[in-house]
């Protein structure tokens, strides 16, 4: 029976892997979760593990399968791009191959489901896709029983990475520029991938039809990014907003600023990437996945315009291009701050300790030590691994600077600039950057 089996999703923290995660374990199926991370959040079950999954070998993959008596493994690992920690030829090559070694030699009649991408191959420009490619043919080579499932653009309930920033320029009277908006994006709602990868696992394994098949999953219909963007404006209300188009030299300057922010440690959407794939273009051919499981996939309609976008919806969507602009303009407050202190204004800065009485030994040193402190705080925010660390200093620096001001030069609280007094705003800004830390 379909609940007596046993499924391991890799990578059940992200989009596609945790949605299959709660789903399949909502239809009465045991599920093992397995991320390199999970957020608090995400541990609803003793069945969601923390692995260091791409770091294990071949021996420590089949004793997981073992171990969990594994019937099918769904592998919903993936990276965008190369960068700091992440490595598109490790995860989407070397980890399928010792995943196929480990499965051929577990002793037990394992399934593989394997998410990968829509398109031909001869289309593929970036490491992100040859080397899923190159997963496919490995898996193709392997004599062992797999589905390899192309999904199309894919919408679900939560927003992450490209499907959060159709949300926001869904909420924002701004659209990307004419050639990208009229590129086919035939869409998919996560709820279809689960319920194919349900309707697989409920397969025996002599089932010859499923031994090694390789499906498009998505409408059938064309769609364009105007037009899944459309929908969500839809539910947004700003569906009659007069909007302007980008220019494309800004869709590619944000593409460069954003590969500079992940070798940060951050992730955007919006890298150099995500806009080549973008320019390719989500097409394919969904009848034979269709036929072969009776799966009619839902529309745009069904899937984004069944109710109104609720408050939550469209803080996180107005909310979520800004982030950026926080992040980056409280590193450039800490850096310049600290910078014009040090190099632009030394003197000036000196000065005001001298005013009000400083010892003429302190001066100097209080002078290149908040500085640095400042330009260090800078720093500390600038990398996403630190990020929490320099907004909490941050913070405690900016109240410091109130609260020693108040005790030892209370006069620079009324002085006209009132830079004391906007110290204020910075720290709940700041504040604010700590709430909208998470990713996920």
């Amino acid at each position: 029976m379909m609940n007596q089996r046993t499924i391991l999703v890799l990578g059940a923290s992200g989009l596609i892997g945790r949605f299959v995660t709660d789903d399949l374990r909502a239809r009465g199926i045991r599920v093992v979760g397995v991320a390199r991370s999970l957020s608090p959040a995400q541990k609803m079950s003793a069945l969601d593990i923390e692995l260091p999954i791409l770091s294990l070998d071949a021996g420590a993959l089949t004793r997981l399968l073992r171990e969990q008596a594994v019937d099918v493994v769904v592998n919903c690992l993936g990276v965008l791009q190369d960068g700091p920690g992440s490595d598109t030829g490790a995860v989407h090559r070397d980890f399928v191959a010792r995943l196929l070694q480990a499965i051929g030699g577990s002793g037990r009649a394992i399934r593989l489901v394997h998410i990968s991408i829509p398109g031909m191959a001869e289309a593929d420009r970036t490491a992100f896709a040859t080397t899923k490619r190159e997963a496919e043919r490995l898996i193709a080579a392997s004599g062992i029983d797999h589905a390899i499932l192309r999904p199309g653009f894919v919408v679900a309930p939560s927003a992450y990475g490209g499907s959060a920033m159709l949300r926001a320029l869904a909420a924002f009277p701004l659209d990307l520029p004419r050639a990208e908006m009229a590129m086919p994006f035939q869409p998919v709602a996560v709820e279809d991938i689960a319920a194919t990868i349900a309707w697989l696992a409920a397969r025996d394994s002599d089932d010859a039809s499923v031994k090694s098949v390789s499906w498009d999953l998505m409408l059938s219909e064309p769609v364009t990014m105007a037009g899944v963007i459309k929908h969500f404006r839809l539910a947004f209300g700003t569906a009659g907003w007069p909007r302007v188009t980008m220019p494309s030299f800004m869709l590619d300057l944000g593409a460069k600023i954003g590969d500079f922010a992940s070798h940060l440690g951050w992730m955007p959407p919006m890298r150099s990437t995500a806009i080549a794939e973008l320019r390719r273009g989500v097409r394919g051919d969904p009848s034979a996945w269709i036929a072969a499981t009776g799966i009619v996939p839902k529309t745009l309609t069904e899937t984004i315009g069944r109710h109104p976008a609720t408050i939550q919806d469209k803080w996180f969507a107005r909310l979520f291009l800004v982030k950026a602009l926080i992040f980056a303009s409280l590193v450039a407050f800490w850096l310049v701050s600290g910078f014009i202190a040090l190099f632009v204004s030394y003197r000036a800065a000196a000065g005001i300790l001298s005013a009000h009485n400083f010892p003429p030994a302190l001066v100097d040193p209080i002078t290149i030590g908040t500085s640095l402190m400042d330009m260090s705080i800078g720093v500390l925010i600038a990398f996403r691994r630190t990020a929490a660390i320099g907004l909490g200093a941050g913070i405690a620096a900016s109240l410091g600077y109130m609260f020693g001001a108040a005790i030892l030069t209370p006069d620079l609280w009324i002085e006209p600039l009132g830079a004391l007094v906007k110290t204020g705003p910075a720290i709940v800004l700041m504040f604010v950057a700590l709430l909208m830390l998470d990713n996920r």
